[in-house]
């Protein structure tokens, strides 16, 4: 990703997140069909809380996320991060749930892909777009 896109990344997601908690999820609450929550993480060189909008979907209790990062050739920085450390937050709406964070089984992958897609379907395109094995995260209630 060039240099400019990652600086529009962020720009765009640091406006989402304002206005997400701002307006308790009724403002970027959604893509689509798709819902979208606030991943908090520990930064795992700064120690400090980074926060991303995510689609996601629920699965039991826990919460789905794809660690896409737009079909770029390496993982997102939320994604190390929880490498890291897994524990984080998530923000749906106005509730705020402490996760333990763990990549999906490729049998629980294949299970999820299809319902992201249905969703999303640039989640195939970006698949398409990288060598790499785009991960499924899965975000587990404490």
């Amino acid at each position: 990703m060039s240099p400019l896109a990652r600086f529009l990344v962020k720009l765009f997601s640091k406006a989402h997140n304002v206005l997400y908690r701002v307006s308790g999820g009724r403002v970027f609450g959604s893509l689509g069909e798709a819902p979208v929550l606030l991943l908090t993480v520990t930064g795992r060189k700064s120690g400090k809380p980074r926060t991303t909008p995510l689609l996601y979907i629920e699965d039991g209790d826990s919460f789905a996320v794809v660690a896409s990062f737009g079909g770029a050739p390496e993982h997102p920085a939320w994604y190390r991060n929880l490498e890291r450390n897994p524990r984080a937050t998530v923000q749906i709406e106005n509730q705020v749930v402490p996760v333990t964070a763990a990549t999906a089984t490729p049998e629980e992958k294949k299970r999820l892909w299809p319902r992201f897609t249905a969703v999303y379907p640039d989640y195939d395109t970006y698949q398409k777009k990288t060598e790499r094995d785009i991960p499924v995260v899965l975000l587990r209630k404490q």
